[in-house]
């Protein structure tokens, strides 16, 4: 295969990638699972430390862990989210409100009405119906540097498992039930809770799965320096 067929093909499986929110019941093989992370293995990292721990649970083992966090979902039992900073700086937070907004529309669901809302965020903690689920946890004794090399395996992660077919969701809400997570995973204290991925096929016709979210063209985010003049 020539460089542009090489860089089609990427280009192609990077422009894919969605998180997904319905998947089918399909189960995945162990040994493509397996070779999802090898590959998401070769993500670089700060000196080479390679931070990311991967906990995967499928069948009876997420089913139950599914039931421990939905139980603590609706029990409120965990702090509330602290994603991002109270109050968002107003360019971010019309990004966010947009995002509510073509996601509650693709459900049917009112922004207003909590109880639906409310629902369609648990799924979160039954990984939407996937049948593999990825903790992925740090230890939180190092800076904040090396959640920059978490975040490079994840892309890794989830672009090996789409040029397969394999759908997946990143989940950062996995984090607020660090403790009940722990508890079930034997996690060593040292280890925190990052987030979580969904991983399976897709389901295509899910509304939810139709929806495309807009992003910023590059012009808008880049300064290009020392070219010339266009």
């Amino acid at each position: 295969m020539d460089q542009h067929a090489i860089a089609q093909c990427v280009a192609t499986v990077v422009g894919t990638r969605r998180s997904v929110r319905a998947f089918k019941p399909t189960p995945l093989d162990r040994a493509v699972v397996e070779q999802i992370l090898e590959e998401a293995s070769t993500a670089p990292s700060g000196a080479n430390i390679q931070p990311w721990r991967v906990y995967v649970v499928t069948g009876a083992i997420k089913d139950e862990l599914a039931d421990i966090l939905v139980t603590a979902f609706r029990a409120g039992s965990a702090p509330a989210p602290a994603h991002f900073p109270d109050p968002l700086p107003d360019g971010f937070r019309t990004r966010l409100m947009d995002f509510g907004a073509r996601y509650y529309a693709s459900l049917g669901i009112d922004r207003n009405d909590t109880p639906a809302r409310m629902r369609q965020t648990e799924k979160n903690f039954s990984f939407f119906g996937a049948p593999v689920g990825l903790i992925i946890s740090i230890d939180r004794r190092l800076k904040p540097h090396s959640w920059i090399d978490i975040g490079l395996f994840a892309q890794n992660l989830m672009i090996a498992a789409k040029a397969r077919g394999i759908d997946t969701c990143p989940q950062v809400a996995f984090a607020q039930f660090h403790d009940q997570i722990a508890s079930y995973l034997h996690m060593p204290d040292e280890e925190i809770t990052a987030f979580g991925i969904s991983m399976g096929y897709g389901d295509a016709e899910a509304p939810v799965n139709q929806t495309r979210m807009p992003r910023q063209p590059v012009q808008d985010f880049t300064r290009m320096l020392g070219f010339p003049a266009v």
